[in-house]
């Protein structure tokens, strides 16, 4: 298959998903930190180039409910990313992932379809992660870490990150377990339908 890993600087999903033998690249406005098929450009002007499939992950600082202190403030700026939302969900490919934390994307445009934790991919974190799916069936847990965390725990302390230039990049880092799963359940061949998901 051919797939667009959207707004991915890590590349950590792409290459869980070369190494299943996929044509992947992945696009953000900045490089890659990982060498690999990567597009310095903003997605919107790559979404019709003959995708099979899509994993997305919008940024979430105006979207997550851990900021919702400050939502009053910022009405224009989750107005234009829940715009960004639509856009890649409405996406001319046959089969899209949209990743978020919990947050207004459940109330504004729909409830996800899965919400996951990374302690259920071999992970030891706690972390919602939820997922809107088109044409891509939820993710079956792979590997329960049993000693589970609460809220946002990380052993790495992800979740207590001091304010920084990279702090959001760093807190947005897709766990390799849940990386992984994503490359080995949604690249099995599903039946696509026509119509759009938001």
């Amino acid at each position: 298959m051919r797939i667009l890993v959207a707004c991915e600087f890590s590349g950590l999903v792409r290459d869980a998903l070369i190494r299943r033998g996929h044509d992947t690249w992945s696009c953000d406005i900045i490089p890659t930190e990982n060498p690999g098929p990567h597009i310095i450009n903003d997605v919107r002007n790559i979404l019709d180039w003959d995708w099979d499939m899509m994993i997305g992950f919008p940024p979430c600082t105006h979207l997550a409910s851990s900021g919702a202190r400050w939502f009053p403030q910022k009405r224009w700026e989750q107005r234009e990313a829940l715009k960004f939302v639509r856009l890649l969900m409405n996406a001319p490919i046959p089969r899209i992932a949209i990743e978020n934390p919990v947050g207004i994307i459940s109330t504004a445009i729909r409830e996800p379809d899965q919400i996951i934790q990374p302690w259920q991919f071999g992970e030891d974190a706690s972390k919602s992660t939820c997922l809107w799916l088109k044409n891509l069936p939820t993710l079956v847990p792979t590997r329960i870490v049993y000693k589970k965390r609460y809220a946002n725990q990380t052993p790495s302390c992800q979740n207590n990150l001091p304010p920084s230039d990279d702090r959001a990049l760093l807190r947005a880092l897709t766990y390799p377990g849940v990386a992984k799963a994503m490359a080995s359940q949604w690249t099995v061949e599903y039946p696509v339908q026509a119509e759009m998901f938001a």
